[in-house]
């Protein structure tokens, strides 16, 4: 069974807690992406927090330097979860993990644009990182890339660390991510561009726990040639 987590990307403060409202019932964690962490700042966050107390929040922060005193913040207000590039330097992982451990929370490292994943993946595990993030880009998904290989790789490495999978996921592939090794299943578009993004995080939440929202196997493969 995965977790789910949805990626709130709008810059619209308003918006963000509007769609936050459908979706919270249906998924484990709420993702204030990057964009919208970085346009509505860390008042988006609290109020997340207190209006959704039993998900969890992470916030993409995506840090390249100062690790610790950077993550510090968002930790105090609320977050679980505070992402730092692998491509930053050790010390800098090591600074979000520190201050991680010190508020009882998690840090993940993700792998976008990293060229050596399973030596960043191996070293972020022995500076006790708690998530890594296999994250394709929208820039990268525009170009036809997929997260797919890249998971098969670090979940190879059987590490110990979460998985946390991001890039283009939608219900037809959820199972295909699950069963590869995902442990945290992030979907974006495939929510926020639906017709009713509540049903369509409900659907992907009950295919990541084992469920059949599509019909069987053969709903599935519908779904997934489509």
């Amino acid at each position: 069974m995965a977790q789910t987590q949805m990626a709130l990307d709008s810059l619209d403060f308003d918006a963000t807690v509007a769609l936050a409202e459908k979706v919270a019932p249906h998924v484990d964690i709420l993702e204030i992406g990057t964009p919208c962490i970085k346009h509505n700042g860390i008042e988006l966050l609290k109020t997340l927090r207190a209006k959704f107390p039993k998900n969890k929040i992470l916030v993409d922060l995506k840090t390249m330097d100062a690790g610790y005193y950077e993550a510090e913040p968002f930790y105090k207000a609320g977050a679980d979860i505070c992402t730092v590039l692998g491509t930053a330097d050790l010390g800098t992982i090591k600074g979000v993990v520190d201050v991680a451990n010190k508020y009882g929370k998690e840090a993940q490292v993700d792998l976008i644009n990293v060229a050596d994943k399973a030596a960043r993946t191996k070293e972020a595990a022995k500076l006790g990182a708690h998530i890594i993030g296999v994250h394709t880009g929208l820039d990268q998904q525009a170009a036809g890339q997929t997260p797919f290989a890249d998971l098969g790789l670090v979940a190879s490495l059987n590490t110990g660390l979460k998985i946390s999978v991001a890039g283009g996921v939608k219900p037809a592939t959820v199972a295909q991510v699950k069963d590869a090794g995902a442990d945290i299943i992030v979907a974006g578009a495939a929510i926020y561009g639906a017709a009713d993004p509540a049903a369509a995080a409900a659907e992907i939440t009950a295919l990541a726990r084992g469920g059949n929202s599509g019909g069987g196997v053969f709903g599935w493969l519908k779904k997934l040639f489509s």
